[in-house]
Protein backbone atom coordinates (compact mmCIF):
# COMPACT_ATOMS: atom_id res chain seq x y z
CA UNK A 1 0.00 0.00 0.00
CA UNK A 2 2.89 2.02 -0.65
CA UNK A 3 1.42 4.06 -3.31
CA UNK A 4 -1.46 5.33 -1.26
CA UNK A 5 0.82 7.13 1.27
CA UNK A 6 1.69 9.26 -2.30
CA UNK A 7 -1.41 9.93 -2.85
CA UNK A 8 -2.57 13.16 -1.56
CA UNK A 9 0.50 14.30 -2.51
CA UNK A 10 0.06 13.50 -6.17
CA UNK A 11 -3.36 15.18 -6.09
CA UNK A 12 -1.73 17.83 -4.20
CA UNK A 13 -4.24 17.64 -1.58
CA UNK A 14 -3.43 19.70 1.72
CA UNK A 15 -4.55 19.50 5.11
CA UNK A 16 -6.32 22.72 4.70
CA UNK A 17 -8.72 20.76 2.15
CA UNK A 18 -8.95 17.98 4.58
CA UNK A 19 -10.20 20.80 7.15
CA UNK A 20 -12.27 22.50 4.54
CA UNK A 21 -14.44 18.94 3.82
CA UNK A 22 -14.59 18.36 7.71
CA UNK A 23 -16.63 21.40 7.91
CA UNK A 24 -18.50 20.55 5.41
CA UNK A 25 -19.69 16.93 7.03
CA UNK A 26 -22.89 18.41 9.13
CA UNK A 27 -24.41 19.53 6.37
CA UNK A 28 -23.97 16.48 4.26
CA UNK A 29 -24.65 14.32 7.30
CA UNK A 30 -28.08 15.91 7.14
CA UNK A 31 -28.14 15.51 2.94
CA UNK A 32 -27.29 11.62 3.51
CA UNK A 33 -30.55 10.07 3.80
CA UNK A 34 -31.98 12.58 0.70
CA UNK A 35 -28.32 11.43 -1.25
CA UNK A 36 -29.36 7.53 -0.29
CA UNK A 37 -32.88 7.71 -2.11
CA UNK A 38 -31.62 9.94 -5.26
CA UNK A 39 -28.39 7.41 -5.91
CA UNK A 40 -30.81 4.29 -5.99
CA UNK A 41 -33.13 6.15 -7.90
CA UNK A 42 -29.85 6.86 -10.04
CA UNK A 43 -28.54 3.54 -9.91
CA UNK A 44 -32.04 1.27 -10.40
CA UNK A 45 -31.64 3.35 -14.17
CA UNK A 46 -28.22 1.20 -15.02
CA UNK A 47 -30.41 -1.60 -16.20
CA UNK A 48 -28.83 -4.38 -14.34
CA UNK A 49 -28.37 -3.58 -10.97
CA UNK A 50 -31.19 -5.92 -9.52
CA UNK A 51 -28.59 -8.63 -10.23
CA UNK A 52 -25.99 -7.07 -8.17
CA UNK A 53 -28.62 -6.29 -5.24
CA UNK A 54 -30.87 -9.37 -5.26
CA UNK A 55 -32.95 -8.98 -2.27
CA UNK A 56 -34.39 -6.49 0.59
CA UNK A 57 -31.41 -7.41 2.69
CA UNK A 58 -28.65 -6.87 -0.02
CA UNK A 59 -30.47 -3.82 0.11
CA UNK A 60 -30.48 -2.52 3.16
CA UNK A 61 -26.95 -3.19 4.24
CA UNK A 62 -25.85 -1.58 1.13
CA UNK A 63 -27.44 1.56 2.03
CA UNK A 64 -25.78 1.55 5.19
CA UNK A 65 -22.55 0.89 3.87
CA UNK A 66 -23.02 3.36 0.86
CA UNK A 67 -24.43 6.10 3.28
CA UNK A 68 -21.49 5.66 5.88
CA UNK A 69 -19.26 6.10 3.26
CA UNK A 70 -20.74 9.51 2.09
CA UNK A 71 -20.51 10.49 5.38
CA UNK A 72 -17.06 9.63 5.74
CA UNK A 73 -16.26 11.02 2.83
CA UNK A 74 -16.06 14.70 4.71
CA UNK A 75 -14.15 12.83 7.76
CA UNK A 76 -11.38 15.40 7.36
CA UNK A 77 -8.73 12.40 8.23
CA UNK A 78 -7.86 10.82 5.14
CA UNK A 79 -4.83 8.20 5.87
CA UNK A 80 -3.74 4.72 5.16
CA UNK A 81 -6.64 3.51 6.95
CA UNK A 82 -9.38 5.57 5.21
CA UNK A 83 -7.60 4.34 1.30
CA UNK A 84 -7.11 1.19 2.86
CA UNK A 85 -11.56 0.73 3.47
CA UNK A 86 -11.83 1.90 0.24
CA UNK A 87 -9.63 -0.14 -1.58
CA UNK A 88 -11.83 -3.25 0.17
CA UNK A 89 -15.13 -2.02 -1.41
CA UNK A 90 -13.22 -1.88 -5.09
CA UNK A 91 -12.21 -5.36 -4.48
CA UNK A 92 -15.78 -6.70 -3.34
CA UNK A 93 -16.69 -4.83 -6.57
CA UNK A 94 -14.35 -7.05 -8.09
CA UNK A 95 -15.49 -9.76 -6.70
CA UNK A 96 -19.04 -9.78 -7.58
CA UNK A 97 -18.08 -8.56 -11.11
CA UNK A 98 -19.41 -4.79 -11.19
CA UNK A 99 -18.44 -3.28 -14.10
CA UNK A 100 -16.69 -0.48 -14.41
CA UNK A 101 -18.34 2.31 -15.83
CA UNK A 102 -21.16 1.07 -13.26
CA UNK A 103 -18.44 2.71 -10.75
CA UNK A 104 -17.86 5.82 -13.18
CA UNK A 105 -21.50 6.61 -13.13
CA UNK A 106 -22.09 6.43 -9.56
CA UNK A 107 -19.23 8.59 -9.04
CA UNK A 108 -20.65 11.58 -11.85
CA UNK A 109 -23.45 11.19 -9.70
CA UNK A 110 -21.72 11.57 -6.35
CA UNK A 111 -19.75 14.46 -7.54
CA UNK A 112 -22.76 16.06 -9.02
CA UNK A 113 -24.95 15.83 -5.77
CA UNK A 114 -22.43 17.15 -3.81
CA UNK A 115 -21.70 20.25 -6.13
CA UNK A 116 -24.89 21.28 -6.32
CA UNK A 117 -25.51 21.18 -2.55
CA UNK A 118 -21.85 23.81 -2.22
CA UNK A 119 -23.86 25.89 -5.08
CA UNK A 120 -27.03 26.28 -3.08
CA UNK A 121 -25.04 27.26 -0.17
CA UNK A 122 -22.98 29.71 -1.54
CA UNK A 123 -21.69 32.10 1.01
CA UNK A 124 -18.55 33.34 0.05
CA UNK A 125 -16.57 33.06 -3.80
CA UNK A 126 -13.60 32.58 -2.49
CA UNK A 127 -14.39 29.77 -0.08
CA UNK A 128 -16.62 28.45 -2.99
CA UNK A 129 -13.95 27.81 -4.94
CA UNK A 130 -11.70 26.18 -2.65
CA UNK A 131 -14.66 23.64 -1.46
CA UNK A 132 -15.32 22.50 -5.37
CA UNK A 133 -11.54 22.15 -5.74
CA UNK A 134 -11.53 20.07 -2.25
CA UNK A 135 -14.65 17.95 -3.06
CA UNK A 136 -12.76 17.42 -6.55
CA UNK A 137 -9.54 16.29 -5.18
CA UNK A 138 -11.57 13.46 -2.77
CA UNK A 139 -14.18 12.11 -5.28
CA UNK A 140 -11.03 11.27 -7.64
CA UNK A 141 -8.93 10.07 -4.96
CA UNK A 142 -12.04 7.40 -4.15
CA UNK A 143 -12.34 6.58 -7.56
CA UNK A 144 -8.35 6.33 -7.90
CA UNK A 145 -8.63 4.09 -5.29
CA UNK A 146 -11.52 1.78 -6.06
CA UNK A 147 -10.61 1.39 -9.68
CA UNK A 148 -7.21 0.48 -9.22
CA UNK A 149 -8.56 -2.58 -7.36
CA UNK A 150 -10.05 -3.86 -11.14
CA UNK A 151 -6.43 -2.92 -12.10
CA UNK A 152 -4.45 -4.85 -9.88
CA UNK A 153 -6.93 -7.99 -9.92
CA UNK A 154 -6.00 -8.26 -13.83
CA UNK A 155 -3.08 -8.11 -13.38
CA UNK A 156 -2.83 -10.22 -10.39
CA UNK A 157 -4.42 -12.68 -12.78
CA UNK A 158 -1.55 -12.29 -15.72
CA UNK A 159 1.24 -12.83 -12.73
CA UNK A 160 0.01 -16.01 -11.08
CA UNK A 161 0.62 -17.25 -14.36
CA UNK A 162 3.54 -19.90 -14.76
CA UNK A 163 6.06 -18.68 -17.92
CA UNK A 164 4.51 -21.53 -20.02
CA UNK A 165 0.88 -20.24 -19.42
CA UNK A 166 2.32 -16.69 -20.80
CA UNK A 167 4.16 -17.79 -23.38
CA UNK A 168 0.83 -19.85 -24.54
CA UNK A 169 -1.66 -17.05 -23.86
CA UNK A 170 0.42 -14.05 -25.64
CA UNK A 171 0.91 -17.01 -28.69
CA UNK A 172 -3.06 -17.60 -28.75
CA UNK A 173 -3.67 -14.00 -29.17
CA UNK A 174 -0.85 -13.27 -31.67
CA UNK A 175 -2.61 -15.94 -33.64
CA UNK A 176 -6.29 -14.95 -33.13
CA UNK A 177 -5.15 -11.71 -34.33
CA UNK A 178 -3.62 -13.64 -37.67
CA UNK A 179 -6.95 -15.49 -37.67
CA UNK A 180 -9.28 -11.80 -37.43
CA UNK A 181 -6.56 -10.43 -40.41
CA UNK A 182 -7.24 -13.46 -42.12
CA UNK A 183 -10.56 -14.06 -42.04
CA UNK A 184 -10.94 -10.36 -43.04
CA UNK A 185 -9.59 -10.62 -46.06
CA UNK A 186 -10.78 -14.23 -47.09
CA UNK A 187 -13.84 -11.89 -46.65
CA UNK A 188 -12.71 -9.28 -49.29
CA UNK A 189 -12.33 -12.06 -51.80
CA UNK A 190 -15.95 -13.45 -50.87
CA UNK A 191 -17.43 -9.81 -51.51
CA UNK A 192 -15.75 -9.84 -54.88
CA UNK A 193 -16.60 -12.81 -56.31
CA UNK A 194 -19.94 -11.93 -55.09
CA UNK A 195 -19.51 -8.69 -57.24
CA UNK A 196 -18.17 -11.06 -60.25
CA UNK A 197 -21.31 -13.36 -59.68
CA UNK A 198 -23.79 -10.38 -59.35
CA UNK A 199 -22.36 -9.13 -62.78
CA UNK A 200 -22.45 -12.43 -64.78
CA UNK A 201 -26.10 -13.05 -63.83
CA UNK A 202 -26.73 -9.42 -65.55
CA UNK A 203 -24.79 -10.54 -68.33
CA UNK A 204 -26.94 -13.43 -68.74
CA UNK A 205 -30.04 -12.16 -68.16
CA UNK A 206 -29.40 -9.16 -70.97
CA UNK A 207 -27.07 -11.19 -73.70
CA UNK A 208 -28.54 -14.63 -73.76
CA UNK A 209 -31.72 -17.07 -74.02
CA UNK A 210 -32.39 -17.28 -70.50
CA UNK A 211 -35.80 -16.57 -69.67
CA UNK A 212 -36.64 -13.31 -68.34
CA UNK A 213 -38.34 -14.84 -64.84
CA UNK A 214 -35.49 -17.24 -63.87
CA UNK A 215 -32.66 -14.03 -64.71
CA UNK A 216 -34.40 -11.54 -62.30
CA UNK A 217 -34.80 -13.98 -59.89
CA UNK A 218 -30.78 -15.00 -60.00
CA UNK A 219 -30.30 -11.28 -59.88
CA UNK A 220 -32.10 -10.45 -57.04
CA UNK A 221 -30.31 -13.61 -55.55
CA UNK A 222 -27.20 -12.55 -56.47
CA UNK A 223 -27.95 -8.98 -54.91
CA UNK A 224 -28.72 -10.23 -51.72
CA UNK A 225 -25.68 -12.48 -51.70
CA UNK A 226 -22.95 -9.35 -51.96
CA UNK A 227 -25.64 -7.29 -49.49
CA UNK A 228 -24.93 -9.90 -47.17
CA UNK A 229 -21.00 -10.20 -48.10
CA UNK A 230 -20.76 -6.90 -47.55
CA UNK A 231 -22.55 -6.43 -44.31
CA UNK A 232 -20.32 -9.07 -43.16
CA UNK A 233 -16.70 -6.83 -43.61
CA UNK A 234 -18.50 -4.53 -42.00
CA UNK A 235 -19.07 -6.32 -38.98
CA UNK A 236 -15.51 -8.02 -39.12
CA UNK A 237 -14.10 -4.31 -39.34
CA UNK A 238 -16.29 -3.77 -36.11
CA UNK A 239 -14.96 -6.82 -34.35
CA UNK A 240 -11.46 -5.90 -35.70
CA UNK A 241 -11.90 -2.39 -33.47
CA UNK A 242 -12.74 -3.89 -31.27
CA UNK A 243 -16.33 -4.20 -30.99
CA UNK A 244 -18.05 -7.96 -30.46
CA UNK A 245 -18.11 -10.62 -33.01
CA UNK A 246 -21.02 -10.45 -34.77
CA UNK A 247 -22.49 -13.98 -35.93
CA UNK A 248 -25.55 -12.97 -36.77
CA UNK A 249 -23.63 -11.47 -39.63
CA UNK A 250 -22.67 -14.97 -40.97
CA UNK A 251 -26.15 -16.11 -40.44
CA UNK A 252 -27.57 -13.33 -42.70
CA UNK A 253 -25.20 -14.29 -45.34
CA UNK A 254 -25.59 -18.06 -45.34
CA UNK A 255 -29.47 -16.97 -45.56
CA UNK A 256 -28.71 -15.24 -48.59
CA UNK A 257 -27.14 -17.65 -50.05
CA UNK A 258 -29.84 -20.41 -49.78
CA UNK A 259 -32.63 -17.89 -50.57
CA UNK A 260 -30.77 -17.22 -53.69
CA UNK A 261 -31.11 -20.94 -54.32
CA UNK A 262 -34.62 -20.57 -53.44
CA UNK A 263 -35.18 -18.31 -56.15
CA UNK A 264 -34.04 -19.79 -58.67
CA UNK A 265 -35.66 -23.22 -58.18
CA UNK A 266 -38.92 -21.76 -57.65
CA UNK A 267 -39.49 -21.93 -61.47
CA UNK A 268 -38.58 -25.60 -61.38
CA UNK A 269 -41.33 -28.13 -60.87
CA UNK A 270 -38.28 -31.20 -60.11
CA UNK A 271 -36.57 -29.49 -57.28
CA UNK A 272 -39.34 -29.56 -55.17
CA UNK A 273 -37.82 -32.06 -52.29
CA UNK A 274 -34.58 -29.82 -52.57
CA UNK A 275 -36.49 -26.61 -52.03
CA UNK A 276 -38.11 -28.08 -49.10
CA UNK A 277 -35.11 -28.61 -47.41
CA UNK A 278 -33.33 -25.44 -48.07
CA UNK A 279 -37.02 -23.82 -46.75
CA UNK A 280 -36.18 -25.88 -43.35
CA UNK A 281 -32.68 -24.46 -43.25
CA UNK A 282 -33.75 -21.24 -43.89
CA UNK A 283 -36.41 -21.37 -41.00
CA UNK A 284 -34.07 -22.73 -38.47
CA UNK A 285 -31.35 -19.88 -39.37
CA UNK A 286 -34.00 -17.50 -39.36
CA UNK A 287 -34.65 -18.56 -35.81
CA UNK A 288 -31.27 -18.31 -34.70
CA UNK A 289 -30.58 -15.42 -36.23
CA UNK A 290 -33.78 -13.63 -34.22
CA UNK A 291 -31.84 -15.34 -31.48
CA UNK A 292 -28.82 -13.82 -31.47
CA UNK A 293 -30.41 -10.39 -32.42
CA UNK A 294 -32.68 -10.62 -28.87
CA UNK A 295 -29.21 -11.72 -27.10
CA UNK A 296 -27.25 -8.51 -28.88
CA UNK A 297 -29.80 -5.74 -27.88
CA UNK A 298 -30.71 -7.26 -24.39
CA UNK A 299 -26.71 -6.59 -23.81
CA UNK A 300 -26.64 -3.56 -25.98
CA UNK A 301 -29.84 -1.94 -23.34
CA UNK A 302 -27.57 -3.34 -20.23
Amino acid sequence: MKEYTQLKEHYKFTEEEALMLKKLQPRMEKLADTFIDEFYDYIWGFGRTAKYLKNNEIISRHKIKIKAWFINLFSGKYDISYFLSIYKIGEIHVQIGLPTHYVNSAFTFVRTFVLKSIEENFENKEQHVREINAVEKIIDMNLDVLTSSYREEELGKFLSLSRTEKGILSSLKKFNSFINYFLAFALGIIAFFAIGLFVYDIYLLFFTDIKIEKGILTVLGSLLVLWASIELIHEEIKHLQGKGFAIGAFIMLAMAALIRKVLIYSLSTEKATELLIIAIVIVALAISYWLVSINKRNSDNN
